[in-house]
Formats: structure tokens, C-alpha cells, sequence
């Protein structure tokens, strides 16, 4: 094996460290003789807001990001092979004479922000070095609030509340990835707790009450609109294609925007909803001026004190065993 163990694991946790749907790590690890394979994983998936495992893919593009940047430190260069069904190998060979990518010391920061910006603007080469982490393929669209294109896809997120806040199936699945109090967090190491959520650590069955009541597009709607006019821009993600290999592509662009805000200092959301429901993406590919790519994922920036970070399971639950 070219990486011990102290390597293989070292390389897992900081992988681990991105984003995900729900906060589900739809992610397993295996060490192979050269490196490290990433696999979904079948029993963490999302079907009601995630059927066709889109944004699965882009979470997988996201830790192998991760992964490879954390590589670096430990001077090991990376190469990867996607395969068709989501798969990952990623091939790593020693190099002393390796430096180390500076986003890397911003995996352990990075995260993702709920509350409400205090309403300052990103400055324009701020917002230039953000924009440069795009590829030839997958591109960052920047809108500015008080625009038109903001005030298109603020009403986009709108709209997807409404349509995934009337579905029975996406609101009994949202449910399921919700920990209510500290107690609940702590048994799951998953999920979207109710620090994250800025809610009180209450009793389960009180919290559970309070969080049902407020699952509707009206009460969204409200929130989404506040943070809106607070924030400084949307990014949008796009790619020229939609397949398993651009969305894996997209993650990766996706995670070191995610790096390069940490170290900037800002704070960022993400507002999904008008990629995750299917005739609102199609409509903005059609309508936005994004060159006809394929929607893939929506930020809100800005400005906001940090808060306090998502649980992560342990990395002997994400390792598949040897064989």
C-alpha cells in the first residue's frame, strides 16, 4: 500500500469535512494499493429532494476535493479515475518536493452559515478571486442583491419552497434528517442539528412539536426573504454537461468556493431549492444568462458571525473494511 494507515485516515477526516444533503455524508472509504477509493453510499441516500443522487455526486466531488488539497500537506500528489456508477479512485504517489495548497488550511473552518448577513457588500476583488475557482467546464455566476437576476432567483427559491413544502414525502424525509437537542445530535453525528439551526437545545418531543409547525412555504418563505435582503450576492454553480463525471467536477469547483469564502471570512447558505425541483431548473437554464449550462447549485454570501458547526460521524463508521 503506498499510504499507511495514519496517512489513509488523516486523508478520510479531512474528506469528511464537506458538505452534504441534510448533512446525510453519503460517503465510504477504501484503501487500495495506491490510494484511496470513494464510494456512495446506498443506505445514506436522499430519493424525495434528491432522486436522480445529483447533489450525492456533488457531495462525493466535494470530499475528493478535500482529500486532495489535505493531500498536499502531507506531500502526496493525486489523480483520480470516475468511474460511471459514482465511484472514485483516487491514485496518490509520494513527492517531497510537493508544496502545500494554502486552501487546505481552510477545510477545518469551513461552514455552512444559517444566519441572517449583516448586510455589508463582498468588494469586487474579493469577489474575483471567488469567481476564479471556475473551470473551463463549471462556471460561478455572481448576482448582486437589488438586481434583477437576484430578485429572478429570489422568487425561484420561493416557488421551491412552496412546491417541496406541499410535498408530504420531501417533508417526512427532511424530518428524518433533523436532530432536535443536543441529546439527538450527539446519538447521530449526522444530520441537521438544532445548534445549526440557532434553536434552543429543548426536549425532543417539544422541539419536534415547534419544528412541524413551522415546516410550511409560508414560514420559509419568510426566512428565505429576510436572508435575501441581507445578503450581499447569489453564486450560482453551473456546468456545460450533466452527467455523473460534471457533477463530481462541480463538487470540486464547489468545495474550494466553499475554502475561498472560509478564508475571506464570509459567510455562505445554500438556497437549492430552485436546482432541486426540476421544472424551476429548466426554466432558469432557459431563462438566465448562464450560456444554456445546467444549473447545479445556489449560495447566498456575505457577512455573519460564525456558528457552530455540523456534527461529523467517526471515520471507522465511513471505512469500508478489507475484504
Amino acid at each position: 500500500m503506498n499510504i499507511n494507515d495514519t496517512v489513509f485516515r488523516q486523508l478520510v477526516t479531512a474528506a469528511t469535512r464537506a458538505p452534504s444533503g441534510h448533512n446525510s455524508q453519503p460517503w465510504r472509504f477504501h484503501a487500495t494499493a495506491d490510494g484511496i477509493t470513494i464510494l456512495p453510499d446506498p443506505a445514506r441516500t436522499l430519493p424525495a429532494v434528491d432522486g436522480d443522487q445529483r447533489e450525492l455526486l456533488i457531495s462525493l466531488g466535494c470530499a475528493l476535493e478535500n482529500l486532495c488539497l489535505h493531500a498536499t500537506t502531507l506531500h502526496y500528489t493525486s489523480t483520480e479515475t470516475i468511474g460511471t456508477d459514482g465511484r472514485i479512485d483516487v491514485h496518490l504517489r509520494a513527492d517531497d518536493a510537493l508544496p502545500s495548497d494554502p486552501l487546505a488550511a481552510s477545510i477545518t473552518c469551513r461552514q455552512t452559515n444559517r444566519a441572517t448577513c449583516d448586510g455589508r457588500m463582498v468588494p469586487d476583488d474579493v469577489l474575483q478571486t471567488l469567481l476564479a475557482e471556475a473551470t473551463a467546464n463549471i462556471h460561478i455566476h455572481a448576482f448582486a442583491r437589488d438586481t434583477p437576476i437576484f430578485t429572478q432567483l429570489g422568487d425561484a427559491i420561493r416557488r421551491g419552497n412552496d412546491v417541496q413544502m406541499n410535498d408530504p414525502v420531501f417533508k417526512n424525509e427532511l424530518l428524518s434528517w433533523i436532530r432536535y437537542n443536543r441529546k439527538h445530535s450527539e446519538a447521530h453525528n449526522d444530520g441537521i442539528s438544532n445548534a445549526v439551526l440557532g434553536a434552543p437545545n429543548l426536549p425532543r418531543w417539544l422541539a419536534k412539536i415547534i419544528v412541524k409547525s413551522m415546516m410550511n412555504g409560508k414560514t420559509q418563505n419568510k426566512t428565505d426573504t429576510k436572508h435575501l435582503a441581507a445578503a450581499s450576492h447569489l453564486l450560482l454553480i453551473s456546468s456545460d454537461s450533466d452527467d455523473n463525471a460534471a457533477r463530481i467536477a462541480t463538487g470540486r469547483v464547489l468545495q474550494r468556493l466553499l475554502l475561498r469564502l472560509s478564508a475571506a471570512n464570509l459567510a455562505c447558505a445554500f438556497l437549492n431549492q430552485p436546482c432541486e425541483v426540476a421544472a424551476i431548473r429548466a426554466e432558469l437554464r432557459e431563462t438566465l444568462p448562464i450560456g444554456h449550462a445546467y444549473p447545479q447549485i445556489l449560495l447566498r454570501i456575505g457577512y455573519a458571525a460564525e456558528q457552530p458547526y455540523s456534527l461529523r460521524r467517526s471515520i471507522d463508521e465511513v471505512i469500508v473494511p478489507e475484504a
